[in-house]
């Protein structure tokens, strides 16, 4: 018996589950292709030309992980003058990146607001051109 009021506990909960991530998924479909990518860290910029490197002095290695090991040991070895040149790279590219977030949002916030506008205009037009028409006050006379 105990099994049983168990085993319906256990499908309520996962009733629950289901539905959060149903929700997780609409909200990850939501997103919008158009919107720029982030810019990555300095670390990857260097991750970029350490595998190019790693790849030519190792063919044979098809692994990911075994790369991106040598990568994070390679790093923490590198001094700060060392990595001054990824991180240069990783500041360019977070400028450029900001000032197409700028631009992106200035569309999002003009084309929202200029379709929101117009739908307004046209809805009230549509109201004026109806009360103007006198229909209504004859009636009541």
């Amino acid at each position: 018996m105990k099994g049983g009021k168990s085993k319906a506990k256990a499908d309520t909960k996962l009733g629950v589950r289901k539905k959060a991530t149903e929700s997780k998924k609409a909200k990850k479909a939501a997103k919008d292709p158009n919107k720029p990518k982030r810019p990555p860290s300095a670390f990857f910029v260097f991750m970029e030309e350490f595998r190019k490197t790693y790849k030519e002095k190792h063919p044979g290695n098809k692994s990911v992980a075994v790369v991106g090991k040598a990568g994070g040991d390679k790093w923490k070895q590198l001094t700060d003058d060392e990595k001054a040149p990824y991180q240069a790279k990783a500041e360019k590219r977070k400028a450029e990146y900001q000032k197409n977030m700028d631009a992106y949002n200035k569309k999002l916030a003009g084309g929202d607001a200029d379709d929101d506008e117009s739908d307004k205009s046209k809805s009230e037009v549509h109201d004026d051109d109806e009360d103007d028409d006198g229909s209504e006050e004859e009636d009541d006379d």
